[in-house]
């Protein structure tokens, strides 16, 4: 198996990231990333430019670490489109601490804001279902959350379902924004 048909979490991206002198979280681009592509649908080769200026460098230092960003990409695209939905950002998991996952889902907020700011104007906006606009909404207040959170069932709960919440919007914007893909109207699809 190659590294492009891994799939990738987030300790796998933030690895690459550090590898090229980054701490930073991957969650914010991972949120970059799923508007791009949403509503712009960012090319390999404009991925690697936008990631690669984000880690303060000109180009990946290997092909391994080229190819896993590129991968990331690609596993992002193949879920959003995918008929079964299974779309989730790329964020801390249970390996950190609920105010670490707190703070990678407030980042790939931010990052999915950004994107829409930058690129959905008005026109495009009235365009959407009053369900989009609600979440993109929602999703504005998710980016101010409060992440100093200690490691208790409720915020566990609450993070979940504030996760799963963002996973929708994400999920929402990428098929009003692509009609017919998924096709999850489809049920007779063949089963791979």
């Amino acid at each position: 198996m190659s590294l492009i048909d891994e799939r990738q979490d987030f300790s796998d991206v933030a690895d690459i990231f550090l590898l090229h002198g980054s701490m930073q979280s991957p969650a914010f681009l991972d949120g970059r990333l799923c508007a791009l592509l949403a509503l712009r649908d960012v090319s390999a080769d404009a991925w690697l430019d936008e990631v690669c200026q984000s880690l303060g460098v000109e180009q990946p230092r290997d092909q391994a670490s080229a190819e896993r960003l590129l991968g990331w990409r690609r596993q992002t695209v193949e879920a959003l489109s995918a008929s079964d939905l299974d779309y989730s950002p790329l964020l801390p998991d249970e390996l950190f601490s609920l105010g670490e996952q707190a703070q990678g889902l407030k980042e790939w907020t931010l990052g999915f804001i950004e994107v829409i700011d930058e690129v959905a104007d008005n026109e495009l906006r009235e365009r959407w279902s009053q369900a989009l606009r609600e979440a993109i909404e929602d999703l504005d207040a998710l980016g101010r959350i409060d992440t100093d959170i200690d490691d208790s069932p409720e915020n566990e709960n609450d993070l979940f379902a504030l996760t799963e919440h963002a996973r929708m919007a994400a999920m929402l914007l990428y098929t009003e924004q692509h009609p017919g893909m998924p096709q999850v109207e489809q049920t007779d699809a063949p089963v791979h």
